[in-house]
């Protein structure tokens, strides 16, 4: 395991084991991307209430959504990066609405597990830079996902 992660289940609905299989495969992304050992992130597992909260406070949409990513390196205007191997990544945070996981794995027919990873899996990859505004972009994104899911044990 080379990703320090954060995890915060504010709902209490996830088992020990579903926790630590979605720690495992962020470790299996991270490894496939080339991330950093020692790179931080945080994940957190809300409500629908939450998770719409958050979506209107910072995203200007006003319903739940599945998950949302804040990114840590995004460079601000005026900013400089600090170039330096010794200081550990902090790729910032994944929040994940469980109940809409829930809800999606039910309309999409696959596993609770299944829906669960690919959302931390979609988290992780836009805290990694990644992004899906365009066409070009959404395929490398979308078939980044699926390599790491499919090579992990979690395809459709």
């Amino acid at each position: 395991m080379n990703l320090e992660i954060d995890f915060l289940d504010e709902i209490n609905e996830l088992s020990e084991q579903e926790i630590v299989e979605i720690e495992k495969l962020l470790n299996y992304a991270a490894e496939k991307e080339c991330v950093q050992a020692g790179s931080e992130l945080s994940v957190t597992f809300v409500t629908n209430e939450r998770i719409q909260e958050i979506n209107r406070e910072y995203r200007d949409k006003d319903r739940p959504t599945d998950v949302i990513s804040f990114a840590m390196e995004e460079l601000g205007e005026g900013e400089l990066e600090i170039v330096g191997e010794e200081i550990p990544r902090i790729l910032g945070d994944i929040i994940i609405s469980v109940p809409k996981a829930r809800e999606q794995a039910e309309d999409y027919n696959h596993p609770f597990m299944r829906e669960l990873g690919f959302l931390a899996v979609h988290g992780f990859l836009h805290l990694l830079g990644y992004d899906h505004m365009n066409e070009q972009d959404e395929k490398t994104m979308f078939d980044k996902q699926k390599e790491i899911l499919d090579g992990y044990g979690l395809g459709r």
